[in-house]
């Protein structure tokens, strides 16, 4: 009876185990809720650049007039489910970043970029490597539908052992993985051939960029796998 009872005392401990372990690896943590900002810092920074940044009708947005200073968040992630939506202005330019440390002068040296772009102006849109969705300078974005300047396109970003996929408006628009020789080959060919950090963290800091122009971010949010 005593054996009995235990084994069943062990196998509902499990369950509660499990559940709680379930729970802990799926639960969003809202890094921006259209109010305040959470778990986001300055790169090489210790508090939030509100000089460079601003919060306007619940969006994130880029302050042109202020410091080009990108943001990071506090913590670094490795297996994780990213979203948000962004929109530009005319012309606009900025990138999300992923795995990025603070080795270099900046997060782009180390951390693969989802472009975030206005492809009819921007020169960039003219290259589709460094059109909006792309793995900036690397691989061009398929069956990708955009939005117009002005209005919001939605991002999820998922990165599991390695293996990273860039959805834009709810298609899949990149696969690679990170530290494959594909990968590697296609580095050698790029802007990014001469930085030995790039893409080489196992795990890194979610990044948001300020190139200048006016750009407005809203509903990011982030879980660990």
């Amino acid at each position: 009876m005593i054996g009995k009872n235990l084994g069943r005392t062990l196998f509902i401990s499990l369950i509660f185990f499990i559940a709680g372990c379930s729970k802990t690896t799926t639960s969003w943590t809202t890094l921006f809720d259209g109010q305040k900002v959470t778990g986001i810092r300055g790169f090489k920074m210790g508090s939030f650049p509100w000089g460079s940044w601003a919060i306007e009708n619940e969006t994130l947005k880029t302050l042109p007039e202020g410091d080009h200073i990108d943001i990071i968040t506090t913590e670094q992630y490795k297996n994780f489910e990213l979203e948000l939506e962004w929109k530009v202005s005319a012309g606009g330019n900025s990138g999300i970043f992923h795995h990025g440390t603070e080795t270099n002068y900046a997060i782009w040296q180390s951390a693969p970029e989802m472009q975030v772009l206005d492809d009819g102006v921007h020169h960039d849109g003219k290259n589709t490597k460094t059109s909006a969705g792309a793995l900036y300078d690397l691989i061009a974005p398929v069956n990708k539908t955009l939005k117009p300047v002005g209005e919001f396109n939605r991002v999820k970003i998922s990165a599991q052992n390695n293996h990273i996929e860039y959805w834009l408006n709810d298609s899949k628009v990149i696969e690679f993985e990170l530290k494959s020789p594909a990968l590697a080959k296609l580095i050698v060919g790029s802007k990014f051939r001469d930085m030995p950090n790039f893409a080489q963290a196992d795990s890194g800091h979610i990044g948001l960029q300020h190139h200048g122009e006016e750009v407005w971010f809203r509903n990011i949010r982030i879980r660990k796998l």
